[in-house]
C-alpha cells in the first residue's frame, strides 16, 4: 500500500518519528509539495496525508487509486471533501490534540500585553535597572487580570479550557457560539450575544471556525464596539479578523492591544499592516505546535489510519 505524506515537516521537523507509519505501508515523505508536484507525487497512492497542501477537484481526478486522506491537523478546509464524498474517499481529521498547547498560548500573549515581561527583561539587560535610582521601575502599565472580563468567540473544546483558566486567574468569563455547551458547572460565567460580548469584554479570545459566517467577523464596526482599554486575542484563523481594520484600530486606540498567532494570509506578505501596528504581538502560528501536542497529534494520524485499514475509520469529516 503506497502512502505519501505532503507536507510532513510542520508536524515532524525531526524531534519526531514516523516509524509507526514506516509500518503500514510504503511511504513516501515530502517536507512540503508544490502545488504542481501534488497530483504525480501521489499517482498510485491510495492513502495521502497533507497538513496544509490542498488536494482540490482538479487534483482528486487525477488519482483514481485514492481511498483515504488524512488531516494532519483539525481543519480540513484544504480539502474537497464533497467531491471526496462522491468518489468514495474517506477524509479523517484529528480533533483536539493542540487543546491544553493551544490554551496556553493564549495566555502567553494575553500575559505579555498585561504585563510586558520580555520588554522589562530586555530594558534589565540593557542596564537600565543598574543605573536606576529606585529598587523597582516599569516603562509599561502593569495590568491584573482578577476580575476582569474575557469574552470567548467560539465556545468548543479549546474555548472551554481557555474558560478554565481565566476562572483560575478569577477572570469573569462570557461566550458567544453556535451552541451553548459547557457552561453548567462553571462560575462566573454567563452567554451573551456577540454585540454584548464586544462591549463587555476587556479581552476577547477568538475560538470559533472560520466559516463563510465568522471570516471577517473582527472588523471596524466590530472593533468600535469593543471597550478602548480591551485586548484581542486571536490563536484561531487568520481571516476571522480583518488585518487592515485591526491595524487601523489599534494605531488609533480604539483597542488597546492584540496578540495575534494567525495572519489573513500565511507566510504574510512583507506589507501586512499589523507589522507596523501599535502594541501588537505577532507569533508565527505556533500556538499548536508544543512537542507534546503534536506527539498527540502524529499518534492520532497513526491511529485515524489503522482504524480505516481496520475497516472501522474514526474522525471522519466527510460523513
Amino acid at each position: 500500500m503506497k502512502i505519501v505524506v505532503l507536507d510532513g515537516y510542520s508536524l515532524n521537523p525531526g524531534d519526531l518519528s514516523w516509524d509507526a507509519l514506516n509500518q503500514l505501508g510504503d511511504v513516501a515523505l515530502y517536507d512540503r509539495t508544490p502545488y504542481a508536484d501534488i497530483a504525480p507525487r501521489c499517482v498510485g497512492a491510495e492513502i495521502v496525508l497533507t497538513n496544509k497542501t490542498p488536494l482540490d477537484e482538479a487534483t482528486l481526478n487525477q488519482l483514481p487509486n485514492l481511498k483515504y486522506i488524512g488531516v494532519l491537523a483539525t481543519g480540513y478546509n484544504i480539502i474537497d471533501t464533497v467531491v471526496c464524498e462522491q468518489k468514495g474517499i474517506v477524509v479523517s481529521n484529528v480533533p483536539g490534540y493542540g487543546t491544553g498547547a493551544v490554551a496556553q498560548f493564549v495566555f502567553a500573549l494575553l500575559l505579555e500585553l498585561c504585563l510586558h515581561v520580555q520588554k522589562h527583561s530586555d530594558a534589565v539587560f540593557d542596564g537600565k535597572w543598574t543605573r536606576s535610582v529606585d529598587f523597582s521601575f516599569w516603562d509599561y502599565p502593569l495590568i491584573e487580570l482578577a476580575g476582569k472580563t474575557l469574552g470567548i468567540i467560539g465556545f468548543g473544546t479549546i474555548g472551554q479550557k481557555v474558560a478554565d483558566i481565566a476562572m483560575a486567574f478569577d477572570m469573569n468569563v462570557i461566550a458567544t457560539g453556535r451552541r451553548q455547551t459547557g457552561q453548567s458547572q462553571r462560575k462566573s460565567f454567563k452567554w451573551v450575544n456577540l454585540d454584548e460580548l464586544l462591549q463587555q469584554a476587556d479581552v476577547i479570545s477568538i475560538h470559533c471556525p472560520l466559516t463563510p459566517e465568522t471570516q471577517g467577523l473582527i472588523n471596524t464596526g466590530n472593533l468600535q464596539k469593543m471597550k478602548s482599554s480591551a485586548f484581542l486575542i486571536n490563536t484561531s484563523r487568520g481571516p476571522i479578523v480583518n488585518d487592515a481594520d485591526l491595524a487601523d484600530a489599534l494605531n488609533n486606540k480604539v483597542i488597546a492591544g492584540a496578540g495575534i498567532d494567525v495572519l489573513s494570509k500565511e507566510p504574510p506578505t512583507d506589507g501586512n499592516p499589523l507589522f507596523s501596528a501599535k502594541n501588537c504581538i505577532i507569533t508565527p502560528h505556533i500556538a499548536w505546535a508544543a512537542k507534546e501536542a503534536r506527539a498527540r497529534l502524529m499518534d492520532t494520524v497513526i491511529s485515524n489510519l489503522k482504524a480505516f485499514i481496520a475497516g472501522q475509520p474514526v474522525n471522519v469529516v466527510n460523513k
